[in-house]
Formats: C-alpha cells, structure tokens, sequence
C-alpha cells in the first residue's frame, strides 16, 4: 500500500498539483487544533470549519487529549503560540472515540500478541513508567476535552491571552457543540 501512495506521489508532483497548497509555516487564521486521529476526521474536520491550506495548524494524537503537561501535543502547541503566532487554540474531541473506554490490559495483552516481550513491557516499568496510566482511555468525551481545555489554559508556559475552548464534533455530520 506504501509502494502504491509513493507511485501516486510522483505522479502528483510532476504534474505539479502541489501548487494548489503552497502556503506559508505561519497559520493564516491564528488558530491551533487539536484532534482526535481518528481517520473520519481527516477530511471531515477541515470541510465543516471550512478550512483550507495553511489556514491553522492541526495537532492529532490519540483521543485529541493531552495526557501529561510536557508532552508533544503541548510541546507542539507552545512552539504554534511562540513561534508561529497562535492566538486561539480549539480542543475538538468526537462521538464514537476509540479511546474512550480504551482498556490497558487489552492494549498490553495485543502488544504481547504482536510480539512485544514481557521483558520489554518489564523494562518499562523499571523505567518508572506506568504502562497502564499511560495506555489507558477516558470515560467520557466531554470530560476529557475540558480537563484538556483546563490544562492548556493554566499551563505554567503558556501565556495569558490565549484563547482555549473545548468542542466535540459529530463524526458523521462534523457538527460542533461547545463543551
């Protein structure tokens, strides 16, 4: 399937169809997102906000929550205020999210079926690192967007001014309700 997206790539640059999305680093709308990858979003997401390229800078994790203080989505968020202009920033979680609900044990359990050894999981822990708080899911949608929303906003590094407001879309109809 790579093979075949590499194929298309060539084609779509020699017939220079990247000239319909040059753009510049910098968000044209000041706007950072961040979302769920959940691949209903992919297009979904930018359609009903009617985004275009270069519009605003979209961050994608799984379940479009940030779960530590100093991880990347976060690390990607202050380099969009500090670096690139960002004034407002959308936490847009979705109905139907994979991780919510999403089970630790299940997760470790198909890592140790794919191949991934009991030593390695063991190391980890060694580490210091909670294998089951970092693999677990969240209850409820809404709730995660706002404790999202809510450490964002009150990040030590983040500067006063900047706009921070939770959503949840339809992942059918691309519907927004502000939470």
């Amino acid at each position: 399937m790579i093979q075949e997206m590499l194929e298309f790539n060539r084609g779509f640059v020699e017939r220079e169809e990247y000239k319909g999305y040059v753009t510049s680093k910098y968000p044209d709308k000041k706007i950072a997102i961040v979302t769920c990858m959940d691949t209903r979003l992919v297009t979904l997401l930018p359609a009903a906000l009617g985004l275009k390229n270069g519009d605003v800078k979209i961050i994608k994790n799984a379940g479009g929550t940030i779960t530590n203080p100093f991880d990347s989505t976060m690390r990607s968020l202050l380099v969009a205020v500090y670096e690139l202009g960002v004034n407002e920033i959308m936490v847009v979680g979705h109905t139907g999210c994979g991780v919510q609900g999403m089970d630790p044990d299940e997760m470790l359990h198909l890592m140790k079926e794919r191949g991934v050894s009991e030593e390695h999981i063991d190391l980890m822990k060694h580490c210091g690192i909670d294998l089951r708080s970092w693999l677990r899911g969240f209850e409820d949608t809404p709730e995660a967007v706002k404790e999202t929303v809510d450490l964002i906003s009150h990040h030590p590094l983040m500067c006063e001014g900047v706009a921070v407001k939770g959503y949840i879309m339809d992942s059918t109809t691309g519907e927004l309700t502000c939470v």
